[in-house]
């Protein structure tokens, strides 16, 4: 696919928008590259990188092995998602910290929308689509209601959390980032990226990689088989995840285990928030949020004209 540096351009400010929803617990950049019309290049790029084109490498040089694994994207891409991590890892926590209803406001009104966006792309709601909806939404809600912990180390445990974290972040609906909450993984990564860790952020990557070249290659069979279904799984997904993205929070018991702590909150009603409910600054930011989808579903229709 022949594409100009504006293209790519574009591609890299996507990629800049995905890492910064995976910084997010709770919103996945998977989610950014469904509705920014790159999802299924993604997938497709990523699915390219095997033996095949270890072998075009080899007999045909490094320009055909490029272009079979659609480097280019690639690279635009994944710049953009390092750029963004590592340039607003300490902004995002410190953002979540000052002002979590803000910040859970527009993230809500952006992951509702997308499950508009979505949801409009399955050609049939059937039986089957209408139970794996209905299946993927009580496991992500499920999994939003879990607890919590803190800072769990160890480099084979970062290699396992960075594989699952990012199957979670290519996943719509899901938030790589809210599976390192879980893992109690989060604060350690964050601390690495910030500090500049080479080791732990290293093993972390490894197992990025691995995670990603293994799940890719199933969503790729979902995709092709079974689109319809998957679809409407993916829908499932992104409405139970909401439950981890209400900015009305509780926290109803903190609990220490050992070294670990573990902190249980539910989802409250505005008006039985304890402390400023900052009810306009969370309505307009829902707004935005919402709208803010629906902008990148005009960008990536333009683009792809």
């Amino acid at each position: 696919m022949q594409r100009s540096f504006i293209n790519y351009l574009v591609i890299c400010l996507k990629g800049i928008a995905m890492g910064a929803a995976d910084v997010v617990p709770g919103v996945s950049g998977g989610t950014i590259a469904f509705i920014s019309g790159i999802y299924e290049e993604l997938i497709t790029s990523i699915n390219n990188i095997n033996l095949q084109a270890f072998k075009i490498l080899k007999t045909e040089g490094v320009k055909k092995a490029w272009q079979h694994v659609n480097g280019n994207f690639m690279a635009a891409l994944f710049l953009g998602i390092a750029i963004s991590i590592l340039s607003l890892a300490k902004l995002m926590h410190w953002l979540l910290e000052e002002y979590p209803i803000m910040v859970w406001s527009f993230f809500f009104g952006l992951v509702l929308a997308s499950i508009f966006f979505v949801g409009k792309q399955i050609k049939k709601w059937d039986a089957k689509a209408i139970v794996g909806f209905a299946i993927a939404a009580i496991v992500a809600y499920y999994i939003t209601t879990l607890p919590a912990m803190n800072q769990h180390g160890g480099y084979f445990y970062m290699f396992i959390s960075g594989a699952l974290a990012i199957c979670a972040m290519i996943l719509p609906g899901i938030s790589g980032a809210f599976i390192l909450v879980l893992l109690g993984s989060y604060g350690t990564i964050l601390g690495a990226l910030s500090s500049f860790d080479l080791k732990i952020v290293g093993v972390f990557i490894l197992g990025v990689i691995v995670g990603i070249l293994s799940f890719a290659r199933i969503l790729k069979y979902l995709f092709t088989h079974y689109e319809n279904l998957t679809l409407a799984i993916l829908t499932g997904f992104i409405l139970g995840s909401l439950n981890k993205i209400w900015p009305w929070k509780l926290v109803t018991e903190i609990k220490r285990i050992g070294d670990k702590t573990i902190v249980l909150d539910e989802s409250t009603s505005p008006f039985n928030y304890d402390g400023d409910p900052q009810m306009l600054w969370a309505i307009l930011l829902a707004v935005v949020g919402f709208l803010t989808i629906f902008l990148l579903e005009k960008i990536a229709t333009v683009n792809n004209d």
